[in-house]
């Protein structure tokens, strides 16, 4: 029997599809049917093209459909893309090796997994088991992911309504240097100060049983924020002083994205456990969890468990291996500052022509612009932040806009670190516009 031809549904009905069987998971979605993408840009069914200016979801840092990733996902989907749990093939050994050849000692061991929230969650899962204790410490407005252990050191959102989180979650303050809460002389902010007095209330509140601290270099979700220099070595100090393991999560920071291969870099650091997702498929679900032999050893030793359907697949493994490979021979390091400085050139231009704009800031291709009004006004930088996003959609850009209590809208803004200066431009002409013709000035 022939197969039925079947006709594309109507956008009318695509929509009345989607709002009745989807579950809504988050913000609104985007009214928009995206058909297609290639590089810095996405096509609607409709025939629209739309620049990128987030990588998806803060992931494809090659671009999409990048020719090297299409290859390898052909060929290994086609010889090996699944395995049972237990078994193992050389692309997930290669990248295992590879990963620990990016990164400084100890750091050599790593567990494959697909989200943030599964690395987030495997990582408070070792620190817990190594260390005999399950107290964990996060920034306030950190995001770690959905999952149990992750959601409950997520405080940036979506902790409201679901019942009691994992016991031992505690929140410190984030370093603000452009809403400092602690304050020197100056009016600049006292990092050290807010720092001690923050582990001062953690040791108050603790039962004696500190596990671990999972922080972002850059909080990115909390708003594209950057603790000043310095303040990560005197965070690992105070971990030290207390038997707890530093957990950095990397997962929108980590492969090139700041200008370095991973941001912690800047600081001269070392963490106990870092975890990568995002960035590392470039846009396909893989994330790692890496440690050192020594705390793989005595997990390994105490029974660790962390044996999930998708751990170690092969499919992903080798686009790992691809996006390294590309990272490497494209130099895309090096792109990622030159870019970023050229980025943050055409913000700094945005926000000298426009009083809304309150500050940008960020490292590399991962910029921030914070949006800011004058009180008495009668609006709002949500409100605002929300308007603009619209327009710029109208005209062509993808943005993603943070909106926290307490902040001003925060644009967060990510290009793949293969788009070119001209896509960069024309993104910064229609923001540009978007704000202008917002009644924005």
């Amino acid at each position: 029997m022939a197969a039925a031809i079947t006709t594309p549904p109507s956008d009318d009905s695509f929509w009345s599809d989607a709002d009745r069987h989807l579950v809504r998971y988050g913000a609104e979605f985007t009214r928009e049917i995206i058909d297609r993408a290639a590089g810095s840009f996405m096509y609607t069914a409709d025939g629209r093209k739309i620049l990128d200016f987030t990588s998806g979801q803060m992931s494809a840092i090659l671009g999409h459909s990048h020719p090297a990733i299409v290859a390898t996902v052909q060929r290994q989907v086609a010889t090996l893309d699944h395995l049972y749990s237990g078994m193992l093939s050389r692309p997930v050994v290669d990248l295992a090796r590879r990963l620990a050849g990016t990164l400084p000692g100890p750091l050599e061991k790593a567990l494959l997994l697909t989200t943030g929230a599964e690395s987030n969650e495997a990582a408070i899962r070792l620190a817990k088991l190594v260390t005999g204790k399950h107290e964990i410490v996060s920034f306030a407005r950190s995001w770690h992911g959905m999952t149990q252990a992750a959601a409950s050191a997520t405080y940036s959102a979506g902790r409201k309504g679901y019942g009691p989180a994992a016991p031992g979650n505690f929140a410190i303050p984030v370093p603000n240097p452009y809403r400092p809460d602690f304050t020197t002389a100056d009016g600049s902010l006292d990092w050290r100060r807010q720092l001690d007095f923050a582990f001062d209330l953690i040791d108050a509140q603790s039962t004696g049983s500190l596990a671990a601290c999972l922080v972002e270099p850059i909080l990115s979700s909390g708003g594209v924020i950057e603790p000043p220099a310095g303040y990560f070595a005197a965070l690992r100090d105070k971990c030290r002083e207390r038997g707890m393991l530093l957990i950095l999560d990397e997962a929108q920071t980590g492969l090139c994205r700041t200008g370095t291969w991973y941001a912690f870099e800047r600081d001269g650091i070392v963490p106990d456990i870092l975890t990568l997702s995002k960035t590392l498929g470039a846009g396909l679900p893989l994330a790692a969890v890496i440690t050192s032999a020594e705390i793989e050893q005595e997990a390994y030793d105490r029974g660790f468990l962390f044996f999930t359907t998708h751990v170690a697949d092969p499919l992903v493994a080798a686009v790992g291996n691809t996006v390294l490979d590309v990272l490497t021979e494209d130099g895309l390091d090096t792109r990622a500052r030159s870019l970023g400085d050229f980025l943050r050139k055409g913000l700094t231009d945005i926000a000298g022509r426009h009083a809304v704009v309150g500050d940008i800031r960020g490292r590399g291709l991962l910029a921030g612009l914070e949006l800011v009004v004058e009180s008495g006004t009668g609006r709002s930088p949500d409100e605002l932040g929300a308007r603009i996003t619209r327009r710029c959609l109208e005209l062509g850009l993808h943005m993603n806009i943070v909106q926290l209590p307490g902040m001003g809208g925060v644009f967060r803004i990510a290009p793949p670190l293969t788009a070119t200066e001209d896509e960069l431009s024309l993104g910064l002409e229609i923001l540009d516009q978007a704000i202008d013709e917002t009644g924005a000035r």
